[in-house]
């Protein structure tokens, strides 16, 4: 089964009504995850992973995806500063690759540049202790990503009226 990888553009005539999404922060020891509500409005953090092994990973995604009737997958896609892709990219493209051969769910590459950044510094306004900002990172960057896409999903829904 080979993935599917959309834009927002594409995704949104494929979402079914109150179809959450899945926001995920992919890194090296972690992986942070986050959901949307059912209208898709607002990103909120889930939890953070531990990463072990691939398959204990997505075996542990996977049953939160069950969980939470997720329709698509956001991941971030860490771009290099002048919009190419270095190593890491690469590695998430495998990550998605790998994932995609055991659900069937289509991702969406969001540019997480500055994410974690953005995330660390509002944390800090907050005065939120060192050991509270790593404990809370990953999925907050997690809802950072995705909030993006349901940014650009709004924009490109059409106005109704209630």
């Amino acid at each position: 089964m080979a993935v599917e990888i959309l834009t927002a553009e594409t995704l949104l005539p494929r979402l079914p009504p109150r179809a959450r999404l899945m926001g995920i922060d992919l890194g090296t020891k972690t992986i942070g995850l986050a959901i949307s509500d059912v209208e898709r409005r607002i990103a909120s953090p889930l939890e953070t992973i531990q990463r072990t092994k691939f398959g204990k990973d997505a075996a542990q995604m996977l049953a939160l995806a069950k969980t939470y009737e997720i329709a698509a997958f956001v991941i971030g896609l860490p771009l290099n500063m002048d919009g190419s892709e270095g190593p890491r990219a690469q590695a998430t493209r495998a990550f998605v690759r790998s994932f995609g051969a055991l659900d069937p769910r289509p991702f969406v590459l969001q540019d997480e540049r500055l994410s974690t950044a953005a995330v660390t510094r509002q944390l800090i306004e907050q005065n939120a202790s060192r050991a509270r900002r790593a404990e809370v990172v990953d999925r907050m960057a997690a809802a950072y990503i995705l909030q993006g896409v349901l940014d650009r999903l709004d924009r490109l829904t059409p106005e109704q009226d209630d």
